[in-house]
């Protein structure tokens, strides 16, 4: 439930920022590639599987153990693990993709 709102406020906060975009450079291709981008990035961040996602990149290519769970246990959070090899690809694609954005859109 919590991902669902999460999920909500980034695509409203996508479309505050299309609309500025559009106003601001007054082009509808620079505003459908701000939305192209802006659902890209929303959803290669809110959208997989972390649970699938949230171990060390040696293990992506390995099929995911369900663990057997005592009934009446809270599950573990485990959605904020830090991963430096993981962060490193997420910066690199999309500081990559951000900055390709920049240029088309500060482009006359």
């Amino acid at each position: 439930m919590a991902d669902d709102a999460v999920l909500r406020r980034s695509l409203v906060c996508l479309a505050a920022i299309m609309l500025l975009i559009g106003l601001y450079t007054h082009s509808f291709k620079k505003m459908m590639a701000t939305y192209l981008f802006g659902m890209f990035a929303i959803a290669g961040v809110v959208l997989p599987d972390w649970e699938f996602f949230d171990r060390p990149v040696s293990q992506w290519t390995s099929p995911l153990s369900v663990p057997k769970m005592v009934p009446h246990s809270p599950p573990t959070p485990t959605r904020f693990r830090f991963y430096p090899i993981r962060t490193i690809i997420y910066t690199i694609i999309y500081g990559y993709a951000l900055y390709k954005w920049w240029m088309y859109i500060s482009s006359t």
